[in-house]
């Protein structure tokens, strides 16, 4: 990754959005869609955030260094190399939000794959995620250990589970599946054969694997490519460690 995605919070806060024309219009309803307050450059000094949507490219700069001069986050519209942040496709499935930056590379690009996940994405995907939301203390009380807890949600998130987020849910489905779980394997470590640099090359059932584990040992010949396919937060060891015990999922990478 060359960029950090973060979704930033700005209900009831100052937004600065300059230029007239369809540009920077529509980065006021974005601003605005997200419940914060377009401003002009005067009141910048109590903004975070700026998008400068002016087409002349000399006026556009001198407008962004300004802006970064009193401390400002900048983007400059279809000018990534004077932007300081960018802004993805969404697909809207509140609370579910997923964002989809090429990093400045292409917007159409960004568009035609979000336009794929609306398509895929069922519309009530956001109530499931407020079923969970409301069932946070329930999840608690009936998997305390947080490990068992992440391999419960895990299998039921899972294609084919009971809370599979693709497949069509009722306002129960998440109590319905908390009274009818068993408890899942303390722990489970999976031996994955890699012949490949390449991540497109990982069977589909190693790309799960891979983003489920907990933790991840691999030989010293894997492809940090494959090793990055993982949680970020998965713990990463090297197979010559030889670790003992490890609790949740253990996925061991070795070379073909």
């Amino acid at each position: 990754m060359k960029t950090l995605p973060l979704f930033h919070k700005i209900a009831g806060t100052r937004v600065v959005v300059l230029g007239d024309g369809e540009e920077a219009a529509a980065k006021r309803r974005l601003v605005e869609r997200s419940g914060g307050i377009c401003v002009g450059e005067p009141e910048a000094h109590h903004a975070k955030l700026a998008f400068v949507g002016i087409e002349d490219e000399a006026e556009a700069k001198a407008a962004a260094l300004r802006l970064r001069r009193l401390g400002l986050l900048v983007n400059v519209v279809d000018r990534p190399a004077l932007c300081e942040f960018t802004t993805p496709a969404l697909v809207d499935r509140d609370p579910v939000l997923i964002a989809v930056g090429t990093g400045g590379a292409s917007a159409g690009l960004a568009k035609h794959i979000r336009l794929r996940l609306e398509a895929m994405l069922p519309a009530r995907l956001g109530d499931l995620a407020n079923g969970l939301a409301a069932a946070r203390a329930k999840l608690r009380e009936r998997f305390p250990d947080g490990v068992q807890r992440r391999q419960a949600l895990d299998a039921a998130l899972a294609e084919g589970g009971a809370l599979d987020p693709l497949g069509s849910h009722s306002d129960s489905s998440v109590d319905d599946w908390l009274a009818r779980t068993g408890d899942p394997a303390a722990s489970e470590r999976v031996s994955l054969t890699i012949s490949s640099d390449d991540p497109e090359d990982l069977t589909l059932r190693q790309a799960r694997l891979l983003g489920r584990a907990d933790t991840v040992l691999s030989d010293a010949g894997i492809a940090k490519a494959i090793i990055d396919r993982a949680r970020a937060d998965a713990v990463r060891l090297n197979l010559a460690d030889n670790p003992g015990e490890l609790t949740g999922l253990t996925v061991e990478l070795r070379r073909a």
